[in-house]
């Protein structure tokens, strides 16, 4: 058992290592398509003709195919937690690529990643032995797990109808909120398809566009790891024969990672947004000008500035 979860420790550190460098490696890519195009947050295309975004899609596939063989040897308790470490190299690339200082309460955040993904794995249960694809199905019926699957359902829909085009652009929450518990499913399901192939071998992007990684990593983590957590105990039973003090073990470990990845995105610089330059001309011709006085007048492209401006209002600045 504890052969297997070493496998499965070894797999998770090495996708999360994948997993981190791609979310550098396809911003970098969505940052060169912006510049040349519009952005995929404004429903641009124009990074699928970027190589780099592909290069970062290629990275992110290996990793994820490292995870889901993780899940193979290894419970979800252990594996999905040390995501975490993805976030530590997604910072450290961040600082020297894309110019996102880590300060030094971020490198603190660093390590109680570290602390913590080591605590849950010295206290992590060890995989229950399924003997059988039946045995999955049979776990996958019950009517606990069968409950969430159904909330899930029903939350996904109402923030992909009714959240999305209302909040999308304005919430990280409605993007990560989707991933996360749509994610929780696939890894069970993940985890379900691995189990039945390892029997058979054995014989028997708007969001990251849209918003900083310091504000995309640390609360998708937060939730996805939750969310999976959650349901890998109701479907898997992984605590079933754990003792309090494990569980109180893990669980504190993962609050330590929660609290380092919530640090890391506390002390990381927002992203800027493009300087807008406010001597171009201006469209249509004629702006308002506004004076100190609070007098207001027509300003046309070729008249001077009076000596009291204090702004231009463009016409469809109340749009």
């Amino acid at each position: 058992m504890y052969t297997a979860n070493l496998i499965g420790f070894s797999l998770a550190v090495g996708s999360s290592a994948f997993i981190g460098s791609s979310f550098i490696i396809k911003k970098k890519g969505l940052q060169r398509a912006g510049a040349s195009g519009s952005r995929a947050s404004s429903g641009g295309y124009k990074y699928l003709l970027e190589p780099l975004w592909w290069i970062g899609m290629a990275t992110m596939i290996i990793g994820e195919f490292a995870n889901f063989v993780a899940y193979m040897y290894a419970p979800a308790v252990l594996v999905t937690p040390l995501g975490a470490l993805s976030i530590i190299v997604s910072a450290i690339l961040a600082h020297f690529l894309l110019k996102e200082k880590l300060r030094k309460l971020g490198i603190l955040g660093c390590i109680l990643c570290v602390v913590g993904s080591t605590i849950i794995v010295l206290h992590a249960p060890a995989e229950h032995s399924i003997s059988s694809v039946e045995e999955i199905w049979e776990l996958a019926i019950q009517p606990a797990f069968l409950l969430y699957t159904a909330s899930a359902v029903a939350v996904v829909l109402v923030l992909v109808l009714h959240c999305e085009p209302h909040y999308g652009q304005t919430n990280v929450m409605v993007y990560i909120g989707v991933c996360s518990i749509i994610g929780s499913l696939t890894v069970m399901s993940i985890k379900a398809i691995g189990i039945a192939i390892k029997l058979t071998l054995e014989g028997s992007s708007q969001a990251l566009d849209k918003f900083n990684t310091a504000v995309v990593s640390p609360i998708y983590y937060a939730m996805f790891t939750s969310l999976t957590i959650f349901a890998s105990a109701i479907m898997f039973k992984d605590w079933s024969g754990q003792n309090i003090s494990s569980i109180v073990s893990v669980l504190c470990g993962f609050m330590t990672v929660l609290s380092g990845t919530m640090v890391l995105h506390s002390t990381r610089d927002p992203e800027k947004l493009p300087s807008t330059d406010y001597y171009t001309a201006l469209s249509p011709q004629i702006s308002w000008v506004v004076h100190a006085n609070g007098e207001i007048w027509k300003q046309k492209e070729n008249d001077e500035l009076h000596p009291e401006f204090v702004a231009f209002i463009q016409p469809d600045h109340f749009k």
